[in-house]
């Protein structure tokens, strides 16, 4: 059974991750980079931030993807940065992934899927993450919504919610939520204030108030730290995923 612990952490600590320092797999159709620990990579030290237990940047060459594999009791979102994803499953939802595209996939009692790169000259890039479910053992189901609207007016959008945020999909954990931005260069917006938050640059770079410069692949790991600025590099903006997550995930 999944496992939470409720509580504020009594010590603020941000434990800046560079992307250098990722887990890493290649092999001849993929490049991916995990956050945490992930299949034969483990380290008993780093298998979670809060609800946050997968966050794997990966690259897919054209023509090639993940075969129909399961997944039980998981919230799973898909964020695309480059190129197109093509989902299918086995309760017969399929859909074609582009940036600015949300997408979540709920696990539940089991579900079937592949997630594959349609396009034979093009590579595609995307970030999946995984948090737990506040109920298990529930039916799987699937969710898609477009914000490129949203994105595009500026700050920090709700791209997953279980919170019920306009504007977000919804998942099955009312005890986190992902935000995303599109920051313009110079841009700048307040992380959230949360228990434990995941702050992820996924394009570009940004300086994390008090911390210092954050590129692209980095990530800081706030432990109730507060509100803290995030501003986008003032030539090249920034592409950023934030997860706020009230619990922590205990194995």
């Amino acid at each position: 059974m999944t496992s939470y612990k409720n509580f504020t952490p009594q010590t603020a600590s941000i434990d800046i991750r560079r992307a250098q320092d990722r887990f890493h797999t290649r092999i001849d159709w993929l490049d991916s980079n995990h956050s945490f620990s992930f299949g034969g990579h483990y380290d008993p030290l780093n298998t979670h931030h809060g609800l946050l237990l997968v966050s794997n940047d990966d690259v897919v060459q054209p023509g090639m993807g993940f075969m129909t594999h399961p997944h039980r009791d998981m919230e799973i979102v898909t964020w695309v940065l480059n190129g197109e994803l093509e989902h299918r499953d086995s309760e017969g939802n399929s859909g074609l992934l582009y940036p600015g595209l949300a997408q979540r996939m709920s696990a539940g009692t089991g579900i079937w899927h592949s997630e594959m790169n349609p396009h034979h000259d093009e590579a595609v890039h995307f970030i999946q993450m995984w948090v737990p479910p506040d109920t298990e053992r529930v039916m799987p189901g699937y969710e898609q919504l477009d914000i490129n609207a949203q994105l595009d007016r500026g700050g920090l959008v709700p791209i997953a919610s279980g919170r019920g945020h306009d504007a977000a999909i919804a998942i099955r954990q009312k005890g986190a939520v992902l935000w995303g931005g599109r920051l313009k260069p110079g841009e700048s917006v307040l992380i959230p204030d949360a228990p434990f938050v995941h702050v992820f640059i996924a394009k570009g770079s940004a300086e994390l108030e008090n911390e210092g410069r954050l590129n692209t692949g980095d990530a800081a790991r706030l432990t109730a730290a507060g509100a803290r600025r995030l501003t986008a590099d003032s030539q090249m903006g920034a592409e950023v995923l934030v997860w706020e997550t009230a619990q922590n995930f205990v194995f």
